[in-house]
């Protein structure tokens, strides 16, 4: 029976595209987790860098407006000032331009005079900007309004307003000049703009660890995601052939073990390996004794002689022999034969198939009986038929012309004795014709012991007159009660006991058993200790006319094997000379076990 993958087999292990979209999942949760963590690190550096600026552009404004209106300081002051604060570490530049975009101040004192290519829109609080530098480098710019005077008193507005008479602007400058400081001529606290400009560089590095972390973790996770995936994938599949062979090795198992027919298979080093049932009742020997030895220890020599074709790469087909697997039993077999070679060349064994061919023979031979059967009954009724008539006149002539002579004279004994052979030969004909004649069965239940008692009752004189040992043995269940015709088995087991019975002369045993079987059969062992049968004509005793007997007309085994066929039994002789000979008769189950027992006849 082919078996079918369950559901719950099915379910052990996902699906590979359920894997696939696990690792994509992931894979996307990962990616947007670190781009998260990418803009909150970069808001976060703006944060600081924004703070950082803020807090930079107060601490100068206010050294800035400290040293102006306290200390009076001059544009050399101020610009020593910026130039100190912008060497603080991550500081780009600090610069301060008016909303023209002309650089008032520099760290750098050559950009004193320059322009600014793009001057954004300042407020009073800082904000920022990205800005590339001429080295092709980002700097983080915060700005807003400088106002270094805010919160001074008129006094200080006015002393700085003197003071800023004598100064000097640079080229193109419209306020007042102090040596590298220019303020506008009319200063306002919303003129000037100063601006902070950070390296970017430690956070950049920092982005791009981030970046290469997480490029670093999504190919880990890819990679295993595409393992888990192979490894699923592979894992489902080598389950799936796993189970396919599995269940075709069952399958193969339970159709070579099924099989009707003996095989016997051997491995690559010549030793059996698989022994089937049919094999082992063909051969007698069990699979678990000849397992792992030898063919030509367990089978017959050389194989039957197929080893030297088998050697030589020849198959064999259907070669029919008789093979003796076990000591005193000969086996008609038709063996095939072939070794077994795999993709590569390699010889893996060789596979033998035995057929039991005593079935068939013995099919053949009771066809083969049966149309001798046929023909020779048919011929029998038309001679009889022609023969008893003039054997009735012949008997009558005879009796007539012995009653003309003496009693105790020589022509009156001739005549009795021509009636007597007369008699004779018409109890010939009447036998050959019981034999012609179709078996009109009358079948019903019959007690089996019974019938058996009575049967033995009729030769019970004649055996105690030859010094004969009658013996019986009854296993038979009781509610067992084949459908017979109890005359005509009775003939049957009469002429096998009076076979029996001249078969030792000088006296001897014989032995009557019956059993019964669990499925209903029906089995009569009739056996004796006389002379035996030879080998050689067990097979022709249910033959018409054979006979070893001296007197014997050779019809009363035919007639047993008749009546036993009719029945639809079986019978079977085995017999040794000097030992002895054993019938063997075996009836089918009977329909009605239960019936009312018939009483068989007396005689």
């Amino acid at each position: 029976m082919f078996k079918t993958e369950s559901p719950t087999r099915r379910g052990i292990f996902p699906s590979p595209w359920i894997v696939i979209a696990a690792a994509v999942i992931l894979l996307v949760v990962v990616v947007t987790l670190a781009v998260r963590n990418i803009n909150r690190e970069k808001q976060h550096m703006s944060q600081i860098l924004s703070e950082k600026g803020g807090a930079l552009i107060k601490a100068f404004e206010a050294g800035a407006r400290t040293g102006m209106m306290g200390m009076m300081w001059g544009g050399n002051q101020v610009q020593r000032l910026l130039e100190e604060t912008a060497r603080q570490p991550d500081i780009v530049y600090l610069m301060v331009a008016d909303r023209e975009g002309r650089v008032l101040a520099h760290n750098d004192r050559s950009q004193i005079g320059s322009r600014i290519a793009v001057v954004p829109t300042a407020e009073k609080t800082e904000r920022w900007r990205l800005t590339t530098l001429p080295n092709d480098r980002q700097a983080f710019e915060v700005y807003r309004f400088f106002n270094p005077l805010q919160g001074g008193g008129k006094g200080n507005r006015h002393g700085m307003g003197q003071r800023r008479q004598s100064m000097i602007c640079p080229p193109g400058a419209t306020g007042q000049n102090t040596g590298d400081w220019c303020f506008p001529e009319t200063p306002g606290k919303d003129d000037q703009i100063i601006f902070a400009g950070f390296d970017m560089t430690p956070f950049e590095e920092a982005r791009r660890e981030d970046i290469r972390n997480t490029i670093t973790i999504s190919g880990i996770l890819a990679l295993l995601g595409l393992a888990g995936f192979i490894s699923i994938f592979w894992a489902h599949h080598y389950r799936s052939a796993k189970r396919s062979l599995q269940d075709a090795s069952a399958f193969a198992r339970e159709v070579v073990t099924s099989l009707p027919v003996g095989l016997i298979a051997t491995d690559p080093d010549g030793r059996i390996a698989f022994f089937n049932a049919a094999a082992e009742k063909i051969t007698g020997i069990p699979f678990k004794q000849a397992r792992g030895g030898l063919p030509e220890d367990v089978l017959p020599a050389h194989w039957c002689g197929l080893q030297e074709a088998l050697i030589q790469g020849e198959k064999v087909i259907e070669h029919e022999m008789e093979c003796s697997f076990v000591p005193d039993r000969t086996v008609p077999v038709s063996v095939s034969a072939s070794r077994i070679i795999n993709e590569e060349g390699i010889l893996v064994g060789h596979v033998i198939i035995l057929r039991d061919l005593g079935e068939i023979r013995q099919l053949q031979e009771d066809m083969r009986r049966t149309e001798k059967l046929a023909a020779l009954g048919g011929l029998a009724a038309g001679v009889a038929h022609e023969i008893r008539n003039p054997l009735s006149s012949i008997k009558g002539m005879a009796s007539y012309f012995g009653s003309k002579f003496p009693e105790g004279s020589a022509d009156r004994e001739a005549a009795r004795v021509m009636t007597g052979e007369v008699d004779r030969l018409n109890r010939v004909i009447s036998e050959l014709l019981d034999f012609a004649r179709p078996s009109d069965l009358t079948r019903r239940p019959t007690d089996i012991p019974l019938l058996l008692s009575h049967s033995l009752k009729l030769i019970a004189s004649d055996a105690m007159a030859k010094n004969i040992t009658i013996t019986q043995q009854n296993d038979i269940d009781p509610a067992c009660r084949p459908d017979l015709d109890a005359d005509r088995f009775s003939q049957c087991l009469l002429n096998l006991y009076l076979n029996a019975i001249q078969a030792m002369p000088q006296g001897g045993q014989m032995h009557v058993h019956t059993r019964s079987a669990k499925d209903g059969a029906i089995h009569f062992h009739i056996s004796d200790t006389g002379v035996g049968i030879p080998e050689e004509k067990q097979s022709q005793i249910f033959d018409p006319y054979y006979t070893t007997k001296p007197k014997g007309t050779g019809l009363g085994l035919a007639i047993v094997h008749k009546i036993v066929e009719s029945h639809g039994g079986r019978i079977t002789v085995k017999s040794r000379p000097g030992q002895g000979t054993r019938f063997h008769i075996s009836l089918p189950p009977s329909e009605n076990r239960k019936n009312p027992i018939e009483t068989p006849p007396m005689g």
